[in-house]
């Protein structure tokens, strides 16, 4: 891929290389996945691209086979009683993105962003089942919500059809066209690695990136007519593409101290593979994978965030956020120019318990791990002023 970032350090240990470094998550969504919001033609298609088809996985795939005739079949009609009404639909409020490489607080500050009324969001439902939502939300919602598990896979937040979501999901569904298409294709950086920034797309992937992207955003504002706040760390790498888009957009973005970035990450990536992977489950080469694309994720915000007009961009740290997120929020209003302070200063502030209450995952690093990490990364720890905390031998070295 043209734009990745030439790795600029050594490779990771061989102990992390020969050996899982992290316990080996075990599913708790049964069969159930992301790929179950694929319609008909898209599972074709991606069954035509050569997916991985084990035989353990044979009840999933089949499922997949029947809820994809499904869809089809729901967005006939969504197309029937919605179609015309969602073409005349004018996105007449900016969008708010939320930018950060995955792990870095992006669904924190996008939870306190969502909890002020003026603005809406794509939900966990919206985002699995694009195709069809306004025709099957409201009733499907009410019939399945107790089959969600309660917290996330990946770690303690709450679930349910209505937490917010990332609209990845829904553009990887609609169009193929995501780096999330590595849950299909693990080990196989050909399959996804144009899905980043998207700037190695063809004509016609590029055409049908953005026409589902805006179709989705038509209907998020159909269901709901106001600014709509989205979160997804992919984002991050298509500022130019989204200035296009939408010139008037605004930006928060977020970032964290990059030893926790890399052990939620590794933890996030396995537990995806299994929840949500086609195929045998394959972390060889995960973490080197995941620290390549954090590297090119902060690389490449930081040559086009200047793109982005005075007074659209916010940035901050989780570490602030986590401890005093009402000082944090107001900076993000002020800055952006937003209004209603008051009211979401209010949400926020009842919000609070349920902040406090809620333990993070914790992880540890060896030493061997954190040099490694401290090589690869050290320009960010610099640009956002997170220490080393290696010994002086070693950070002389690295």
């Amino acid at each position: 891929m043209s734009s990745l970032a030439t790795p600029t350090a050594t490779s990771p240990p061989a102990a992390r290389a020969s050996e899982p470094p992290h316990r080996v998550h075990r599913s708790t969504q049964g069969i159930f996945c992301l790929w179950h919001g694929l319609n008909a033609e898209r599972w074709r298609t991606l069954l035509a691209l050569g997916i991985p088809r084990p035989r353990q996985n044979r009840l999933r795939r089949w499922s997949i086979s029947v809820v994809s005739r499904l869809n089809s079949w729901h967005e006939f009609w969504e197309t029937q009683c919605y179609g015309r009404r969602i073409d005349q639909t004018v996105i007449e409020h900016p969008p708010i993105f939320v930018l950060g490489h995955w792990r870095s607080g992006t669904t924190l500050l996008h939870r306190l962003l969502t909890l002020d009324p003026q603005f809406t969001y794509p939900n966990l439902y919206e985002c699995l089942f694009p195709g069809h939502f306004l025709l099957t939300e409201r009733v499907i919602t009410a019939l399945t919500g107790w089959a969600i598990p309660k917290t996330r896979p990946m770690d303690n937040v709450a679930a349910n059809w209505n937490m917010p979501q990332e609209d990845e999901f829904a553009l990887l569904v609609r169009t193929l066209v995501s780096p999330y298409m590595l849950l299909a294709f693990q080990g196989r950086r050909e399959c996804y690695e144009r899905f980043f920034d998207l700037v190695d797309l063809t004509p016609a992937e590029l055409a049908l990136w953005k026409r589902e992207f805006v179709r989705f955003l038509q209907k998020l504002t159909l269901r709901s007519n106001k600014p709509i706040v989205l979160k997804s760390p992919s984002h991050t790498f298509r500022i130019p593409l989204l200035l296009e888009l939408f010139p008037d957009a605004k930006f928060v973005y977020i970032c964290r101290d990059p030893y926790a970035v890399y052990n939620s990450t590794a933890h996030l990536r396995r537990t995806m593979f299994v929840e949500n992977g086609l195929g045998e489950p394959n972390f060889a080469g995960s973490d080197e994978d995941g620290l390549d694309w954090f590297e090119h994720c902060i690389r490449r915000y930081e040559d086009t965030k200047s793109l982005i007009p005075e007074g659209q961009l916010h940035e901050l740290k989780f570490e602030d956020l986590e401890v005093d997120p009402l000082s944090e929020m107001r900076r993000v209003y002020e800055t952006l120019n937003l209004p209603g302070w008051d009211r979401a200063q209010a949400a926020i502030r009842e919000h609070m318990p349920e902040h406090a209450a809620y333990r993070k995952n914790r992880f540890s690093m060896d030493r061997q791990t954190r040099r490694w990490v401290y090589e690869r990364m050290r320009f960010a720890f610099e640009l956002y002023g997170y220490p080393s905390r290696l010994p002086e031998s070693d950070e002389a070295a690295a």
